[in-house]
């Protein structure tokens, strides 16, 4: 896989394509639609499944994680297919920095690990089922959701490395690191101990 200046217009295009993917705000939009309240404006504010099953919807929630998995997994395809391999790298991360800085509210969006999920299923679906694996361990061993992402994310680049996709394990390097910096106050209150474990309300909304 090698750059060459004429590549740069389908970069940015594709680029572009996955940043209106991933900047749709599915769970703003699915709460609203089903005439819930703004999620912005409960919880956490985000806008992301975790923030939304705070309204006490899980469906919506459910509906909501997977819609901000396939909007990933969405950008990488087309691009992919109208472009080629190239053009899908930049397509899928698009997308990714689409859910976290959604033009639409401000560049207020998710902490992003549904949209990496999909991402990485647009590249790999064997990557998929290790991510699951590991999430699934660590939530195991620990209750913490957040370290549990955090961890998976984090791994995830040596996995595709791994399994012989070095060009798409640096992309996930970069999505990796900004996965880490928004949940930078879950890492906050991990080290404080006072991060939410799984099965156990929040002591605030």
């Amino acid at each position: 896989m090698t750059f060459t200046q004429t590549m740069l217009p389908v970069l940015l295009c594709a680029l572009a394509i996955g940043y209106a993917f991933g900047s749709i705000p599915f769970g703003l939009l699915l709460t609203k639609l089903t005439g819930g309240p703004d999620i912005r404006s409960i919880g956490s504010g985000n806008i992301g499944a975790t923030n939304v099953l705070r309204t006490g919807r899980k469906g919506i929630a459910a509906a909501t994680l997977i819609g901000d998995m396939l909007k990933g997994t969405a950008a990488v395809l087309l691009t992919r297919y109208v472009f080629g391999p190239e053009a899908a790298i930049a397509g899928g991360f698009g997308a990714f920095v689409g859910h976290l800085f959604p033009v639409w509210l401000g560049f207020k969006g998710g902490k992003g690990v549904a949209t990496y999920i999909g991402v990485l299923l647009g590249f790999s679906w064997l990557a998929v089922l290790i991510f699951c694996a590991i999430w699934i361990a660590i939530a195991a061993l620990t209750r913490y959701s957040s370290l549990s992402g955090l961890t998976a994310c984090s791994l995830t680049p040596l996995v595709l490395w791994a399994l012989g996709l070095p060009v798409v394990a640096c992309l996930f390097v970069v999505m990796a690191l900004l996965v880490v910096i928004m949940h930078r106050a879950n890492i906050a209150r991990l080290m404080a101990g006072t991060e939410t474990k799984i099965g156990r309300s929040a002591v605030k909304p």
